[in-house]
């Protein structure tokens, strides 16, 4: 069957056009797609040839991942169940994770409609919210298991590194822990965003003294979100003993930690990446309650066939930007 779908043709090249999807088995789901969240940091590493499957960096000698369908979360309405699909009905509101996709580097994507999908990568929606409320869910969960898995009690210090989407979902999900969170960003506009707890402005790179200072018995987690070993290593420093880490950043191939610095603190390490089912369920109930906010983290919404403007926009940072959501009717 035939729809549209956002292409990354190659390096920086993005088209809005038809792609020919799976025909539906009977145990497949067909969704009328609403909206679509753009992941900034996972699709540019994408557009920018970075990584060729999942986390997988590109390295020499590897093929380029092009042409690729782009993105991995979106909202819609069923418009088709099969036979082996007992759960669901025509009209339901949904989340999809990826769907089938023919003829591209990888067989899935995200910024596709009508989205043909397996039962397992579709969750029914809870009534109430805006619908594009969940249309970050992947996303959201990351930032859910970077508050979720720490080991911390209430009143225990936290630092998230990145006032992007991940850092701020990791910040609300720490301090709906009781933790206290200070995030550290680079970008006013972001850290603006972050309403429960305290943020700290950094572009020189300096704000281990000024965290210091503020935890003198160092802090219980530390979070990053942008994919630095040097920031991985600032963290270390302010981490107090039995500490815990939460790696949520995509290295490339510049991946290879230390082990020997950690364990004079004995700290625990978290590697937070990809998506369970039992997770996206979770983080579906939090944004219901408001513990995880989503929608005002969007500043943008662009009609899905110019997405190509939404990358424009997202890759040069000509206007302060945060959540960039896809309208597809």
């Amino acid at each position: 069957m035939k729809a549209k779908a956002v292409v990354f043709k190659s390096k920086n090249e993005v088209s809005f056009e038809s792609v020919d999807c799976p025909e539906p088995e009977s145990d497949r789901v067909v969704v009328d797609v609403s909206h679509s969240w753009i992941s900034n940091g996972t699709e540019g590493s994408y557009l920018r040839g970075e990584r060729i499957d999942g986390d997988t960096p590109w390295r020499p000698g590897d093929p380029t991942p092009f042409p690729i369908v782009a993105g991995y979360q979106k909202v819609g309405i069923v418009d088709w169940v099969g036979p082996d699909v007992v759960d669901l009905k025509k009209g339901d509101s949904v989340f999809v994770s990826v769907s089938s996709i023919s003829g591209m580097f990888e067989p899935r994507g995200g910024h596709v409609s009508p989205s043909v999908s397996s039962r397992g990568a579709v969750l029914k929606l809870p009534p109430g919210l805006d619908p594009v409320a969940y249309s970050g869910l992947v996303l959201a969960q990351v930032g859910f298991n970077c508050g979720d898995r720490p080991r911390f009690q209430p009143g225990d210090a936290a630092v998230v590194v990145g006032d992007g989407l991940v850092g701020q979902w990791a910040g609300q999900m720490l301090a709906a822990g009781g933790a206290e969170v200070v995030m550290v960003g680079r970008h006013e506009d972001r850290l603006g965003y972050f309403k429960k707890g305290e943020t700290l402005l950094d572009k020189e790179g300096a704000w281990m003294e000024t965290v210091r200072e503020r935890f003198s018995d160092g802090v219980q987690v530390g979070v990053d979100t942008v994919g630095s070993l040097g920031v991985m290593g600032h963290l270390d420093s302010v981490m107090k003993r039995f500490g815990h880490l939460v790696s949520a950043g995509f290295y490339g191939t510049d991946d290879c930690l230390a082990l020997q610095p950690p364990r004079y603190k004995e700290l625990s390490i978290d590697l937070v990446s990809g998506a369970t089912p039992e997770r996206l369920v979770q983080t579906m109930k939090l944004v219901s309650e408001g513990v995880l906010e989503t929608l005002p983290l969007i500043t943008h919404r662009f009609p899905a066939e110019k997405a190509a403007e939404a990358w424009r926009l997202i890759e040069s940072k000509s206007e302060p930007v945060l959540g960039v959501v896809l309208d597809w009717m």
